[in-house]
C-alpha cells in the first residue's frame, strides 16, 4: 500500500463485512490478497497480539432473511471444511471475523463470533478492560432476565450484543445509530475511568451499521470501500484493507457508518 494510503491505528481481532450483489464466501474470506486468512497470522495493525488464532466465524441472512452462522473455535487455517463451504455458499451480506481472545475469556464455541439472534448479526472488535474482574456484574445488572437467558458465553462482546438487542426491542422505531449511542452512554457510566474499545458491527437484514469508537482509549482501526473493482456494486467494512488501493477510506473516530449496499454511505458522530 502506498504511503499516501496508509493509516496506522492499532487494535485486536479482525473483521470483514460485505453488502451488495450476491457474492461467494470465498470472494470475501479466502481470495483477497490480504484478507482475513492472512490477517489471522500476519495482522499489520494490531498491538494487542500477533495472531488471531482463537477461532473464527462467518454469518449471513438466509432466503427468509433470518440470521445464520458458522463458528469454529479453532484457527481459521485449520478448518478443513472452509474450502468447500467458501466455494458453495453465496449471500448478499457477509459478516466474518478472526478472533484474538482477551486474556481470561475462554476460547470456546460459545465465545466465538459472530453472534446472532432472530433478527440481528453482530460482531465486536475490541474489549472492555477488566470486564471479568470489575464490570461484568454491573453490565449484567442492566440486562433484564428475559435477555439474560440469551447469554451463552462469557465474553464482554456477547454482553454488549444482548444489551443492544434489549435496547432496540424496547425502543421500536429508533434508528440503530441512536440505539448504539444509548448503549455506549450506559457503558460509559458503568466503566467510569476504565477503557473500552468498541468497534461494533450489527446488521438487521436491510442495513449494516458499524461504529468506530472507544471509551478512555484509542479507537480501533476501521475502513470502508464502496467502489472496489473486485466487488462491483458492493460495499465493504474491514479492520484492515484487503489490498493496495486508495479507494479504502478510514471511518472517522467516534462515528457510526451505515451501509445499505446501494446508496452512498452515511456517517454520523457518536
Amino acid at each position: 500500500m502506498s504511503a499516501d494510503c496508509i493509516w496506522y491505528t492499532l487494535s485486536m481481532c479482525r473483521l470483514a463485512i460485505y453488502i451488495g450483489p450476491q457474492l461467494s464466501l470465498e470472494t470475501l474470506l479466502v481470495k483477497p490478497e490480504y484478507g482475513l486468512m492472512e490477517q489471522s497470522w500476519g495482522p499489520k495493525e494490531m498491538n494487542e497480539g500477533k495472531l488471531n488464532a482463537d477461532g473464527y466465524g462467518f454469518a449471513w441472512f438466509n432466503n427468509g432473511n433470518q440470521p445464520a452462522s458458522y463458528r469454529n473455535p479453532m484457527p481459521i487455517w485449520t478448518d478443513v471444511n472452509l474450502d468447500s463451504l467458501a466455494r458453495t455458499l453465496t449471500a448478499s451480506q457477509w459478516f466474518a471475523n478472526v478472533r484474538s481472545a482477551t486474556v481470561g475469556l475462554d476460547v470456546s464455541h460459545a465465545n466465538t463470533q459472530p453472534f446472532t439472534d432472530n433478527k440481528f448479526i453482530y460482531l465486536h472488535n475490541g474489549y472492555i478492560m477488566d470486564f471479568k474482574k470489575k464490570h461484568r456484574a454491573k453490565i449484567r445488572s442492566l440486562i433484564d432476565d428475559d435477555y439474560d437467558k440469551q447469554i451463552g458465553g462469557t465474553t464482554d462482546s456477547e454482553y454488549i450484543f444482548v444489551l443492544i438487542c434489549q435496547t432496540a426491542n424496547k425502543n421500536p422505531g429508533v434508528d440503530m445509530p441512536d440505539i448504539l449511542r444509548i448503549v455506549f452512554d450506559q457503558l460509559g457510566k458503568v466503566l467510569k475511568n476504565s477503557s473500552a474499545l468498541l468497534n461494533i458491527v450489527i446488521g438487521d437484514g436491510d442495513k449494516i451499521f458499524a461504529s468506530r469508537h472507544a471509551i478512555n482509549g484509542n479507537c480501533p482501526s476501521l475502513y470502508y470501500n464502496v467502489q472496489d473493482d473486485l466487488y462491483p456494486g458492493g460495499q465493504l467494512i474491514v479492520s484492515e484493507p484487503f489490498h493496495e488501493s486508495c479507494n479504502w477510506r478510514q471511518v472517522p473516530e467516534h462515528h457510526i457508518i451505515t451501509l445499505d449496499g446501494i446508496n452512498d454511505v452515511r456517517l454520523v458522530k457518536i
